[in-house]
């Protein structure tokens, strides 16, 4: 849909794609289903987090209240949050690239 746009917006459209394949009917995710989404599509920005306090709250919370469903904003706020305590974020933000 967004072959020639720029590619944070590509990135945003591929984030919302992965996201709504793998949500149910209802467009939401259960935590189980977020956190398995979370490891097979996010794994290098949360690898090394693991002994991180936030992040083992963000896991726990996944793990609890399992009735409860991840909409496309919750989802998105997840993945800014890891991002952002992210050892990968630290290599990118080194790196530098010129156009």
């Amino acid at each position: 849909a967004l072959g020639k746009g720029s590619d944070l917006e590509k990135a945003f459209a591929t984030t919302a794609l992965v996201y709504q394949n793998s949500a149910g009917p209802e467009g939401k995710l259960s935590k189980a289903e977020t956190k398995n989404l979370l490891q097979t599509q996010f794994g290098a920005f949360i690898r090394g987090q693991e002994n991180k306090p936030k992040y083992q709250e963000i896991i726990s919370a996944l793990d609890e209240e399992l009735e409860n469903k991840i909409d496309f904003e919750d989802f998105m706020i997840l993945l800014v949050s890891l991002t952002l305590m992210s050892d990968l974020l630290q290599e990118i933000k080194s790196v530098k690239t010129t156009k």
